[in-house]
């Protein structure tokens, strides 16, 4: 299994709109794909940045399905990101593999 995780730095103030736009249009959009099986919210506690840090997570079953995400999704929904919190957010994406 593969986990894609974004990595998301907003500012203090657009907190309340972000994570309701994450709930209820980033992540939706990414799940219909249907190539991403999960996903999770979490807020980063420790994070040394200003603002605050959240990962959005999401699964897919294998390597094949990530890339199709990656390949026919993940852009345009990255994009929507940028261009909803413009001058308010930076993300980075990061993919790992499940070993245990």
């Amino acid at each position: 299994m593969i986990l894609y995780n974004i990595t998301v730095i907003i500012d203090e103030g657009i907190e309340a709109e972000w994570l309701q736009w994450v709930n209820e249009t980033f992540v939706p959009e990414a799940l219909s794909s249907n190539l991403l099986v999960s996903n999770r919210t979490l807020k980063v506690l420790d994070s040394p940045n200003e603002g605050f840090t959240y990962c959005l997570q999401f699964i897919a079953d294998n390597l094949q399905n990530y890339n199709q995400f990656k390949d026919n999704h993940a852009s345009a929904l990255l994009d929507s990101l940028t261009a909803k919190f413009k001058n308010q957010s930076v993300h980075f994406s990061t993919i790992m593999e499940f070993i245990n």
